[in-house]
């Protein structure tokens, strides 16, 4: 198996080999991160650009331990105290960080399309440099696809952790769907592992075209929440995008959480052995009760976050060169 993206701006189009190089790869460092010193040389010399346009923590951070953990080279860009308010374009920011010697460009951006337009730019000047889409608009979050991904097949195959072990496992997908980055990523990446996807939501969050995200392969839809759970191995549920939301899709917060909020008795129409995921951060007492949100043995959330940094370890390992491990 060879790497040969350039650049990782979605999953729409990743194959199953690409899957299995990061999740091969991510179980390597993944490994690393358990040691009394978690660091590789890998990176050193290489220089990890993060340029978020949109506000972010978790994402953020993680991309900044993963690049660190790498012994590459950091530089963070701020949008509240950048050129940008001195009338910079985006792309003259990006010329800047190019200028500076990066190797690798972390996009995150509220308008869809901004990291793919960065990088056409970087192709036409013919320039090495990766990008990597750290979300961007409604548009997609591989990396939190692939990170859930990984966190999936290593709860099923904890040694090895293979895309075939999600092969008909059925997963709920719960919640704001309609302004969701990470739905779209999580989709394509479980549906391309073969899992049994089936998406829920009130309709105003969850327009039927969802049910026709990938082209030849019709995802169910449920307005209702119970038939979405029956026999559930995982659920994932979604953060509200009240942030995103220019209408008013929803009566309450109450209300959605009385009628899509994951609770203890709600699970237990799901699989005996049913796992929760959350992106995060969570909106406690409306995707998730706070009983679900405390107890360890039922959701892998902590999972997720540690997951992320190797995941992101080996994606910025794979664009800046390193071999695949065998």
């Amino acid at each position: 198996m060879v790497w040969q993206r350039q650049h990782v701006l979605g999953l729409a189009d990743f194959t199953p080999e690409e899957y299995q190089i990061v999740l091969q790869t991510s179980a390597s460092f993944r490994e690393v991160l358990t040691r009394r010193l978690p660091k590789v040389p890998t990176l050193q010399g290489k220089v990890v650009a993060t340029l978020f346009f949109e506000a972010s923590t978790r994402t953020r951070n993680s991309f900044e331990l993963a690049a660190k953990r790498l012994s590459a080279d950091v530089l963070n860009f701020a949008p509240g105290t950048s050129s940008l308010s001195k009338g910079e374009t985006i792309l003259d920011t990006a010329r800047t960080f190019l200028a500076m010697g990066s190797d690798l460009l972390i996009i995150r951006h509220a308008q869809a399309g901004v990291p793919q337009q960065l990088a056409a730019e970087i192709t036409r000047r013919g320039s090495p440099t990766g990008v990597l889409n750290a979300g961007d608009g409604l548009h997609e979050h591989p990396t939190q696809g692939l990170l859930d991904l990984f966190t999936l097949c290593a709860q099923l195959t904890p040694e090895r952790p293979h895309l075939e072990a999600l092969q008909g496992v059925k997963i709920a997908i719960v919640g704001d769907i309609l302004h969701s980055r990470v739905a779209r990523s999580d989709i394509y990446a479980l549906v391309a592992a073969g899992a049994e996807v089936h998406l829920a939501g009130p309709p105003t969050l969850l327009p039927k075209e969802f049910a026709q995200l990938i082209p030849g392969h019709t995802l169910p839809i449920h307005w209702q929440l119970d038939s979405a759970l029956e026999g559930s191995r995982f659920v994932i549920t979604l953060r509200l995008q009240q942030e995103r939301m220019s209408e008013y899709l929803l009566p309450s917060l109450r209300e959605y959480h009385h009628f899509f909020g994951i609770t203890q008795q709600r699970l237990r129409l799901c699989h005996p052995q049913v796992k929760l995921l959350h992106p995060g951060p969570v909106n406690r007492g409306v995707e998730l009760s706070s009983e679900v949100m405390e107890d360890p043995d039922l959701n892998l959330i902590e999972q997720q976050v540690t997951h992320g940094v190797a995941v992101r370890m080996a994606l910025l390992y794979l664009m800046g060169g390193g071999r695949i491990p065998t």
